[in-house]
Formats: structure tokens, C-alpha cells, sequence
């Protein structure tokens, strides 16, 4: 099993350019499945969790392949309606292949997906959602099969009790080839929903309203093929700029989304970080030690504070002067990170939904596991700043996010390697 050794204790300083957007690319490469002619997608991040993607698509009769990072999908023949449980095991987000799958082929049968174990992410909202657009749901043994009643889904009016993003794309990906409008009420509004939409628009999708709380689609009896580049990641550049924050440094982060990491930008400039922006750049200059974060640190859907980008923070404020306190939202299981930071020096307390840093004055270097994607990421962002080496195994989770994650580390001055 592979890990990660990281020598920490150094300034980090340097320029990386932001891989494209995982969070954007898993429902773009499902929606590929709707046009039924060839798609090519650029800036597509080659990842675990994008290979698995790819996997699901060959096995529905897809062709996909990866050049670089351009995909290309031919979806012109589906042989398939059923995708195997062990493949949806593989990604917590291949469900969202229900609604590309009953807008391309009116059925499908899968199973409960896998990914990171976040606590409970039930899928009742998407099954309801379904049901409202005329789809017959039945489960059992572990598999959930859907018909859309004439082989063609119906349009709805949805109100979701809470925005999810995952039930949102499921919707937006079944409703662009219904019968009739679907309003959507109380939608995720996060960049990614958008980077969605535009491709769908580019296949000739009928889509208004997303990046806002109410979206409206008209279906279409048929979407054409395109060619659409992903947005950049805004997680990962999250990620880069808490661990040069962390060590004291500096960084230079180019073909970053601006606009759409302000919710972090924000709480990370309270740590005393200078943080100037321009076009596609992103520049931060962190003093030799941060500062914590006056207000509680509440993740929220967007525009609030992402949960994606909590522990990375968190691991940067480990070292801060001070106390920062975070309350998680969206998860009940995002805390999984904190022991092995606690491992590292940290000081760190968890009461329920709510965790307490104490800043330390230093990180030592230990041996730790990943526990999830963005806990992995975390862990390696504290063993950057520690004093010591570290090892971090398990890091099949970093590379389910994380393009070229030690060359990205390396090209800001880290000491990164992998055995």
C-alpha cells in the first residue's frame, strides 16, 4: 500500500496553476450520457474518482477515453441500464448516474453508492424527487430500480428540504429531457450546480435560474454533443492556500475561480494572510504565524463557508495565535481528521458538531492514516508545517480529489515523496 512521506518545517513558496474541478467533472461525465453523439471535455482532472466515472460510462456502451486532460465520450450506443454495485461502491457521486440514466433511457438499476464515510448522506431526496417526475421506484437486496412511466420522465414543481447539491444535479439531470417544465425550489447554488447547467445549455438544454435558489428546466426530446471545458477546483485551491498559509509562505495560485472561492478567501484573510487577486490569479502572503479566526466558522451550502474546505482550514489554524472554532453543518462526520492532527500536537476538542482549536506553537511529524479525501488532504497540510517527517497512509483517498498532488507540493518548495 502506498503512503506519503512529508518533511515538514519549510517555507512554502512558489506558483501552481489549478486543476479542473472534481466536484464539476463527476456530473458533466454523467450528463454525457444524455446527448447520444460525441462529447469532449477539457481541464477534466485526472483522478481515481473520474476514472470510475469513466468506467460506469464503458459499461452502460459508452466509449470514453482520456487524452491528457480531455475526455472524450461517444454515448451515440447504450447497451446497458444496470450499473454493478461494484462500480457504484467506488464514489459516493455515482448516483447522480439515476438521473442522466433515466433521461437517456427512461430506466435504470443501481445500487447504495460508496466514497467517503461522512455519516449518513441519505439518497431519499432524490428517490422523492423521482417519484414526483412519474418515476416508479422499487428497492430491495440492495438495488434500487426506476422506471419513467412511457420510458420518459414527467415534469414536476420539487421543493427540497434542504439544498443538496447531489439531489439538485440528479434532478436538473433527469429533468432536461422530460416531458414539460420542472421547477426546482430551494436548489443548491454552488458553482459546480452552474459549471452543470452550462454544459447541458451547451448540449442544448433548456435551464434557467441555477447559482440561484429556484431553477426552472424545460425538457427536450433530444441534446446534441459539445465541447466544454471544466471549471477550476476550488476545494484544491483551497487546500494549496492553507498549507502555504500554515508554513509562513507564499503563493502564487493561477486559473483559480475567484468569484467562487470568496466565501473561503474571506475567513482565511482574518488569519492575517495578505490576499490579492487579479483575473485568474490568486496571490497569499502569510506572516511567520496566523492568527485565529474571530467568529465561529460555520459551514452552510454555498455561499457559505464550504465543508469541503473545513479541515484543510482547520489544519492551518492548528498553528494560529489563539483560539478558532468551527461548527460543521452539512456532515455529521467531518471531525474524523482531528486525531491524527491531535497526533501531530494539535490542540483540538470536539463537542458534538462543534470543534475547538487552540493554536500550538509547533506540529511534530507522525505517522498518521487518511481517514477521507479532504481529512487526507488535511493531514498532509499540518505535516507540511510540522517539525519532522510524517508518513500518511491510506492515500487512495487523496487521489480520489488530488491531481499530481506531490508534484503540485513539490512546485511550491514542499518535501514530498511517495513509496
Amino acid at each position: 500500500m502506498q503512503k506519503l512521506i512529508i518533511k515538514g518545517g519549510k517555507r512554502l513558496r512558489g506558483e501552481i496553476s489549478l486543476q479542473g474541478c472534481k466536484n464539476s467533472a463527476l456530473p458533466i461525465i454523467a450528463a454525457s450520457l444524455l446527448c447520444g453523439e460525441d462529447c469532449t471535455l477539457h481541464n477534466c482532472p485526472e483522478l481515481t474518482d473520474v476514472y470510475s466515472a469513466a468506467r460506469i460510462l464503458n459499461c452502460l456502451g459508452c466509449r470514453c477515453g482520456f487524452s491528457g486532460n480531455t475526455v472524450m465520450v461517444d454515448s451515440s450506443e447504450v447497451t446497458g441500464t444496470e450499473i454493478p454495485e461494484v462500480l457504484m461502491r467506488e464514489m459516493r457521486s455515482s448516483i447522480i448516474f439515476m438521473g442522466a440514466m433515466l433521461g437517456r433511457m427512461g430506466e435504470c438499476t443501481v445500487s447504495v453508492p460508496g466514497g467517503c464515510e461522512l455519516g449518513p448522506r441519505p439518497i431519499d431526496m432524490h428517490l422523492a424527487a423521482m417519484r414526483k417526475m412519474g418515476v416508479d421506484i422499487r428497492e430491495g437486496g440492495g438495488r434500487i430500480i426506476c422506471r419513467a412511466a412511457g420510458g420518459r420522465a414527467k415534469g414536476a414543481k420539487i421543493n427540497l428540504s434542504f439544498p443538496s447539491v447531489g439531489a439538485t444535479e440528479n434532478i436538473i439531470l433527469c429533468a432536461v429531457t422530460a416531458d414539460g417544465e420542472t421547477v426546482v425550489n430551494n436548489a443548491a447554488r454552488e458553482p459546480e450546480i452552474c459549471d452543470l447547467c452550462g454544459f447541458l445549455r451547451a448540449c442544448g438544454a433548456r435551464i434557467s435560474g441555477d447559482g440561484e435558489s429556484r431553477i426552472v428546466i424545460e425538457g427536450q426530446l433530444k441534446l446534441t454533443g459539445c465541447e466544454y471545458s471544466i471549471m477550476p477546483d476550488r476545494i484544491a485551491g483551497a487546500t494549496y492556500l492553507s498549507m502555504t498559509a500554515a508554513s509562513g509562505g507564499e503563493i502564487i495560485l493561477k486559473n483559480a475561480c475567484v468569484q467562487d472561492m470568496e466565501p473561503f478567501l474571506t475567513v482565511l484573510e482574518q488569519t492575517g494572510c495578505s490576499i490579492y487577486t487579479g483575473g485568474q490569479n490568486i496571490y497569499l502572503r502569510s506572516g511567520p504565524r496566523l492568527r485565529a479566526v474571530p467568529d465561529r466558522i460555520r459551514t452552510m451550502p454555498h455561499p457559505g463557508f464550504p465543508t469541503d474546505a473545513q479541515a484543510v482550514l482547520m489544519a492551518a489554524l492548528t498553528v494560529a495565535d489563539g483560539t478558532s472554532v468551527f461548527e460543521e453543518n452539512i456532515f455529521d462526520c467531518r471531525y474524523r481528521h482531528t486525531d491524527a492532527l491531535v497526533k501531530m500536537g494539535a490542540d483540538i476538542q470536539v463537542l458534538g458538531k462543534v470543534a475547538v482549536v487552540k493554536g500550538v506553537s509547533a506540529l511534530s511529524g507522525a505517522c498518521v492514516e487518511a481517514t477521507d479525501l479532504r481529512g487526507g488532504a488535511a493531514m498532509a497540510a499540518a505535516a507540511l508545517a510540522a517539525e519532522g517527517t510524517s508518513e500518511i497512509t491510506r492515500i487512495c483517498h487523496i487521489d480520489r480529489g488530488y491531481e499530481k498532488f506531490e508534484e503540485s507540493i513539490k512546485a511550491i518548495g514542499g518535501e514530498i515523496c511517495r513509496v
